[in-house]
């Protein structure tokens, strides 16, 4: 990243694990970089009595910490706009009177409303640097407007200096590149303040709403904040960001989903199939949270799996970054993968996969200009498209052939550069037909259904084999969010009712388990 032209470095763990930003820390000081060392915000350090966990004492002596690992720049990070104005003069004006050098940055959102209040607050208090956004992308989850903030600050000991004229030519721009992506807006209008009880990161708060109404909860968005609530409570109160975010929102819609409440998850634990993120997270895969795990709720929900004590990284072996290479270019070919490549497939490997698969199928789109990506073209139209300097293909759609229903295709007429080309397509306005499943039976302990949408991605059983209550059955994936599913009691795989790839509702049957 530093060779690419990174020059500072956020570094944050979603768990402020001191041991987990160590590493983080060092490796920016061995690149060269510039190190932003961040502790995460939650709670309310006006209101201890209410979180009596994130103290004003707690964050005081978290940057102590970091402080003394020789940073650079301390970064606050308010990922779910959790901190109030008079929280934000107590924090800040308490580490700037500790530590009165010290460069400090504040990131927040603005979700509740009270964004530019608090980031006055914030800058009257000492802190060095603000993010804001400009004012046609700012605003509820997004971070507050920096028109406003700099228009209220002129003329006093805090003027930026930014003429607003500046800020409205710039306005103009991203007013109109925000509409070419109008349609990827998640409909958020208006400020909420519930997220002072949910504490739900701005960053997820959309992409969350995304996933509930993808797996059929999108009516019951207000649930999903509840449950937010109680999954966080049960698992201890956790700062909340990624990764930590995920776990408690896969956590949420897994009790949505299940029509389970908080006291309901700890009562049945040992019975219950929860997403892998939750198991992993409980299992220490992302470090310690503050003041440790739920013992009880650790104990029922990781079972028989390992424990991880301190850094996580610690126990991990080497990564062979050679064999990697090789395996990618055997698959996608020789001198094909870069540096970066290679980085991405060790974190992403999925993901890497699927980008590698469109790109090779379809080349490369980022080429395509953005309303002609997103937008098809009209009949006749004539498009160009610089595929390098000097190297340009001017393309004009002629027509869109009939349906192959057979295999549900069709054939796409054109020219390039006059010369009329045809490629088949498919066609993905057709569905599929819909295939009816055998639904679980809740009242018999021996079926095992689905305990919620998804795609079936794993099995990990098969007919014949015995099993104990518990016991991974299969692996469901649904945005983002796998679930391992086991056995609802001891016994014998009498029959399987799901292959690799099939889709489920849930209550949808899995498979049938013979008792002893």
């Amino acid at each position: 990243a530093r060779k690419h032209g990174v020059d500072v470095f956020r570094v944050f763990d979603s768990l402020n694990y001191v041991e987990n930003l160590k590493l983080g820390i060092e490796a920016v000081r061995q690149a060269d970089g510039v190190i932003e060392a961040t502790v995460c915000y939650t709670g309310d350090v006006s209101n201890p009595a209410k979180h009596p966990k994130y103290t004003l004492e707690y964050y005081l002596d978290l940057v102590d910490e970091l402080v003394a690992l020789d940073i650079h720049i301390l970064g606050i990070k308010d990922m779910a706009g959790l901190l109030k104005p008079r929280a934000a003069r107590l924090l800040i004006g308490a580490i700037r009177s500790r530590h009165p050098n010290l460069p400090i940055h504040v990131h927040t959102h603005d979700t509740a409303g009270a964004g530019v209040a608090a980031m006055i607050a914030c800058a009257e208090a000492g802190a060095d640097i603000i993010d804001l956004a400009i004012d046609s992308m700012s605003g509820v989850t997004s971070q507050p407007c920096m028109g406003a903030f700099v228009s209220a600050l002129e003329g006093s000991e805090c003027d930026t200096g930014i003429p607003t004229e500046s800020i409205a030519a710039l306005n103009s721009y991203w007013e109109q590149t925000r509409l070419l992506y109008s349609c990827f807006d998640p409909g958020v209008k208006a400020s909420d303040t519930s997220v002072y009880t949910h504490e739900m990161p701005g960053g997820q708060y959309t992409n969350l709403l995304f996933q509930a109404q993808s797996l059929g909860l999108g009516s019951r968005w207000n649930d999903v904040k509840a449950a937010y609530t109680e999954a966080n409570r049960i698992c201890g109160d956790l700062v909340k960001v990624t990764p930590s975010s995920k776990v408690v929102g896969d956590f949420a819609q897994f009790m949505v989903s299940n029509h389970l409440t908080g006291d309901e998850v700890v009562s049945q634990a040992a019975t219950l199939s929860f997403p892998k993120s939750v198991v992993e997270f409980f299992q220490g895969y992302l470090g310690q949270p503050v003041g440790g795990f739920p013992e009880e709720l650790q104990a029922a929900i990781i079972r028989d799996a390992a424990k991880i004590e301190g850094r996580p990284g610690a126990s991990m072996e080497p990564f062979d970054f050679d064999r990697l290479r090789r395996d990618l270019e055997d698959k996608w070919g020789p001198g094909s993968i870069r540096d970066i490549d290679l980085l991405s497939a060790a974190l992403y490997p999925t993901v890497f996969d699927e980008f590698q698969a469109l790109r090779q199928k379809y080349g490369n789109l980022s080429l395509i200009p953005t309303p002609l990506f997103l937008s098809p073209l009209e009949v006749n139209q004539e498009i160009q498209v610089q595929l390098e300097v000097g190297k340009n293909l001017i393309i004009r759609y002629i027509a869109l052939g009939p349906l192959h229903k057979e295999t549900a295709k069709r054939d796409v007429y054109f020219e390039i550069n006059g010369e009329p080309r045809i490629v088949s397509v498919d066609d993905t306005s057709v569905k599929p037909e819909v295939v009816a499943r055998v639904r679980a039976d809740p009242a018999n302990k021996n079926q095992l259904g689905a305990p919620m949408s998804g795609a079936v991605v794993e099995i990990k059983v098969a007919v014949g084999d015995k099993v104990k209550a518990g016991q991974a059955v299969c692996v469901l994936s649904a945005m983002k969010m796998e679930t391992v599913v086991g056995a609802p009691a001891d016994g014998v795989i009498e029959a399987l009712h799901v292959t690799i790839g099939d889709n489920l509702g849930a209550g949808d049957l899995i498979c049938l388990v013979k008792s002893d």
